[in-house]
């Protein structure tokens, strides 16, 4: 049988891969400091048959290009001025880093994600006093301040900000980032933050939608060249029975 199968369903599945790809991005596509996932594929030439090329996975990243930063007027909102993370702490324990800059206190007084992750300093999750509000300068230094007495403000620790080379981190199945080696990111007073804003989404939603319509048609394409082979086969074993 022809290797035409092979080539094309392995360029189908890569299809359906970056199809899986562009939905996942659209839906989350108003998530606050969602970063785009990406998908890249590499031709292999088929051992013995040059003119016939598979299409493999060959890495899985995300776009860190910035999202746009809106004005919200809420004192819990923050956005990362350029580049830099904030330090979150997993579900799994971990320290990780996201742009997520809504934030909330819970019923415990901790302050954190809008999905329920505790923001870190250097002294882990801060814990915000009851009876106050939360004020977060550029630094990421938090204070609570009285609502009794607007005057008097405590500060309560340091939001930790850092900012690992681009190679050095990686997304993970949570939407979270992590160093590859595993360890912590060291702090880096350089980055800032704009307390009352927060960053959308990475994601082009126009571009994403676009990709998915082409990603149908060479997906249709990848099919007739099944059908095609499935034909040729045929009509190729009708002839040996006639030469037979």
């Amino acid at each position: 049988m022809d290797k035409l199968i092979y080539t094309a369903m392995t360029g189908a599945r890569a299809a359906l891969v970056r199809q899986d790809t562009y939905a996942q991005n659209l839906a989350q596509a108003s998530t606050p400091g969602y970063r785009a996932e990406t998908a890249a594929f590499r031709a292999v030439p088929l051992e013995g048959s040059p003119t016939r090329v598979f299409v493999l996975d060959s890495t899985t990243g995300a776009d860190l290009s910035p999202g746009p930063i809106t004005q919200t007027g809420r004192n819990l909102d923050v956005a990362v001025h350029g580049e830099g993370w904030i330090a979150v702490e997993g579900k799994d324990g971990r320290e990780a880093y996201t742009r997520n800059g809504a934030f909330e206190v819970s019923q415990a007084g901790i302050l954190q994600t809008s999905g329920g992750l505790a923001v870190l300093s250097d002294g882990g999750p801060l814990s915000i006093p009851p009876d106050s509000t939360v004020r977060i300068a550029e630094d990421g230094t938090v204070s609570a301040v009285s609502i009794a007495n607007p005057k008097q403000s405590l500060p309560v620790g340091r939001i930790k900000l850092v900012n690992p080379p681009a190679d050095e981190i990686q997304k993970s199945a949570d939407g979270l980032f992590r160093l590859r080696s595993g360890a912590a990111a060291p702090a880096d007073e350089r980055v800032r933050v704009a307390s009352g804003a927060i960053e959308g989404s990475n994601v082009n939603v126009v571009e994403s939608l676009v990709g998915m319509i082409a990603l149908a048609r060479a997906f249709d394409l990848h099919m007739k060249l099944l059908q095609n082979a499935e034909q040729n086969d045929q009509q190729a074993s009708r002839l040996l029975s006639v030469n037979s």
